[in-house]
């Protein structure tokens, strides 16, 4: 399986980490991820209560510890503390004040997940570094979600909090099952199968690479409406695993 990402990790990171990943696949094992989550508010508006944020938490337990269908990747999440920031600034503008947000807000090392919520907008509900990221800029390393995405949340189609679930995806070392549409080596993952592009709401019965498989559209790493979502893949359990024992574990 990570064989298959050497040309991707190649392209992307440099040869030392499709190395570093082969190596980690060794001797990766169970995981548990310390969270810190920051509220990022403007006043009363994206103002999340402490039992909003342990639902957020939960749902990323029941993701990736198989609750909702797919396989049981081996990862557990722990929360370890919250914030709440008045700033209206990095509330309509996360991305245009991220670094500044960040280096204020951001607490543990490599291996603590830190989940900022505020207003990202409607065509991108979120974004998130890759744990090959880390050493470059650790101060930047996160996930920023929109608070109208986390469970009960207002967005339409995307409130179960399945957001946050897609972008720690990334942030553990997931790419979308449809990277690089239907040429290889795709996700690099080997039981997701090929996907020429996003899944749009649930579709049923689509395929759309001539590989073997029909479209992974209820992944957790698609872009499906949250209804649809409900799987990780065996295999991208292993690579979340390997990359955490390269890049956020020891």
């Amino acid at each position: 399986m990570l064989g298959d990402l050497r040309q991707k990790l190649t392209d992307r990171f440099g040869t030392s980490d499709e190395r570093r990943l082969d190596s980690a696949l060794r001797r990766s094992g169970p995981v548990v991820v310390p969270v810190r989550f920051h509220v990022v508010h403007n006043g009363r508006t994206g103002w999340l209560s402490v039992s909003d944020i342990r639902r957020q938490v939960d749902t990323l337990n029941a993701a990736y510890g198989g609750g909702r269908g797919g396989v049981d990747t081996g990862v557990r999440f722990r929360l370890t503390g919250y914030s709440h920031t008045n700033s209206s600034a990095w509330f309509y503008r996360p991305r245009t004040y991220e670094s500044s947000m960040k280096r204020r807000l951001r607490k543990g090392g490599r291996g603590t997940l830190n989940i900022y919520t505020a207003a990202v907008g409607t065509d991108v509900l979120g974004f998130s570094t890759f744990p090959q990221w880390y050493r470059r800029a650790p101060h930047m390393d996160g996930v920023v979600v929109d608070f109208r995405s986390l469970p009960g949340g207002s967005f339409r189609n995307y409130d179960r909090g399945y957001t946050a679930v897609h972008e720690t995806g990334h942030w553990l070392g997931l790419f979308h099952t449809f990277e690089n549409g239907c040429r290889p080596p795709g996700d690099g993952i080997a039981d997701t199968p090929y996907e020429a592009r996003p899944a749009d709401g649930c579709p049923h019965g689509r395929d759309t690479c001539p590989q073997r498989g029909g479209d992974p559209v209820h992944n957790f790493m698609n872009y499906a409406h949250d209804s649809c979502m409900r799987e990780f893949t065996a295999g991208q359990g292993r690579r979340v695993r390997a990359a955490w024992a390269a890049y956020r574990g020891g």
